[in-house]
This record gives C-alpha cells, sequence and structure tokens, in this order.
C-alpha cells in the first residue's frame, strides 16, 4: 500500500526565496504512467506551477498549492528510507520551476537512482535527467471561466499563452532520453497532438519516434477513466502511437499518496 509522507499544510510561494523546495508530498508507489509503468518508485511531489490545467491531478500544487519548504539533505534521506526502490519521480506542479530541483537531482544521481522527471515541458534545466517524461499542455487543458475550478477565469489566457514553450520542450527532447505523453480527453485532441509532433520533429536533431510518443486516459478516478480509456487506447492504435494506462487509478481509484 502506498506510503505518503507527513507533510506541514502552507501555501508555498514558488517565487519566494525558501530554503530547498516546496514539498507538497513524498510517497513510495509502483509508477502509473508511462514506459516504465509498474515500477516501484520513490515520488517525490514538489508544489508549485505555472500553468493551471483545468484537469490537474494535483490540485494542491497548482491550483491551491500546499506543502513544506524542506532542504535538499532531507528530501534525500527520505528517498533513501525506502531501500527497495532504485527509481525516484521527481513531479508536481511543475518541479522545474524550482531551480533547487537540479540540485536534488544531482544528489540522487549521485547516489545511483535513476530518475524521472514529470514536466509539461515549458521549463529546460540541465540536469542529469534520465528520463524527461513531458506532458505537453493541449488547448483541451485551458481553464476558460465556464470550466474554471476556481470559476473566475483568471488562468485563461495566462496558461494557453504559455502553455507550449517549443524552445524549451525542443531542448529537453535533444537533451534526454524523452517521451512525450498526452492527456487525451477525446478524439478531438488528435490532430493536436499530430501537429505538435510534427513540430517537435521538426524542431529536434534527435528522431522522436511514435514509440516516444504516448496517449493517455482522462480522468483521476476509476469511473472517469471507465468512459475514456477505450476510446483513447483505439486512437493510439489508429496513429501508432503507444497507449498508456494511469496503473495508479485502477489500482488505487483517487486515493492520496498513490
Amino acid at each position: 500500500m502506498p506510503v505518503a509522507s507527513d507533510v506541514e499544510e502552507s501555501e508555498p510561494d514558488a517565487d519566494a526565496a525558501g530554503e530547498g523546495l516546496p514539498i507538497n508530498e513524498v510517497f513510495y508507489s509502483l509508477q502509473g504512467e508511462g514506459t516504465l509503468a509498474g515500477v516501484p518508485s520513490v515520488f517525490v511531489r514538489t508544489s508549485g506551477c505555472n500553468l493551471r490545467c483545468l484537469f490537474c491531478d494535483s490540485y494542491h500544487t497548482s491550483w491551491e498549492p500546499t506543502g513544506a519548504w524542506r532542504d535538499v539533505d532531507s528530501i534525500v534521506e527520505e528517498v533513501q528510507s525506502h531501500e527497495r526502490a532504485d527509481h525516484v519521480v521527481l513531479t508536481g506542479g511543475e518541479p522545474l520551476i524550482h531551480e533547487e530541483s537540479v540540485e536534488l537531482l544531482e544528489r540522487l544521481a549521485a547516489e545511483g537512482y535513476h530518475t524521472t522527471v514529470e514536466t509539461n515541458g515549458t521549463v529546460y534545466r540541465d540536469a542529469p535527467i534520465d528520463l524527461a517524461s513531458i506532458s505537453p499542455k493541449l488547448a483541451s487543458s485551458t481553464p476558460t471561466p465556464a470550466r474554471d475550478p476556481k470559476g473566475d477565469g483568471e488562468w485563461e489566457e495566462k496558461h494557453e499563452e504559455n502553455r507550449i514553450d517549443m524552445n524549451a520542450l525542443s531542448s529537453m527532447v535533444d537533451a534526454y532520453q524523452t517521451q512525450l505523453k498526452f492527456v487525451v480527453t477525446d478524439e478531438s485532441d488528435l490532430p493536436e497532438i499530430t501537429e505538435l509532433v510534427d513540430r517537435v520533429r521538426a524542431a529536434t536533431a534527435t528522431a522522436v519516434a511514435n514509440d516516444d510518443v504516448l496517449l493517455m486516459p482522462e480522468g483521476v478516478t476509476r469511473e472517469q477513466l471507465d468512459g475514456t480509456r477505450s476510446e483513447v487506447a483505439e486512437l493510439a492504435l489508429e496513429c501508432g502511437y503507444r497507449y498508456t494506462p494511469r496503473l495508479h487509478v485502477d489500482l488505487w481509484n483517487d486515493a492520496p499518496g498513490t
């Protein structure tokens, strides 16, 4: 059963000069998504994000960020307490908005961990990253006033302007082993995905194979996935892209710390 660390609830300011990193939670579980689905991993979830996705599955790292500032030593020590795990997933929010994420990744690399960074692809950092799991945000993620979780539409324009940064995205693809993981709401997302993959291929020296493009159904509960997984699987077959499940949702539904 996944175990989450206890964190002090606060409201970390991504722009504040805190010590270390604002951490929402640290927990041990199975990687639920992507090419490493099923691998036991320690998840380090930072708080704070430069985007506001309509369907964000970590609401308390973006729309209402909570957590506690922690120094890198204490984070590494907690990772090491999970002795069975050789993989660490740095996630968020958007972990790469924090410069201190580079120090954490350097420390984890020195300790011999395989690191995956879950990122929206809008911030590039020079860091030892074994797998950059890039989830570019599609138009369907934009929080329009009618669909804004807070109901005020404050983030619509800012999110739409910043959700794709081709310079950062192409730099990551050329620097790291990557997977492009798209959250799919329905078939209307497919033309945008195809166009964006073509743009990435044109902008990078690194070949992006269809196997590197992952389609993942949107949904944070089993009930929601029941309505989307089959359609997204069919779209993956149609395009020759890879389908990825949300294994953690299938196993533990929307339980925290999974």
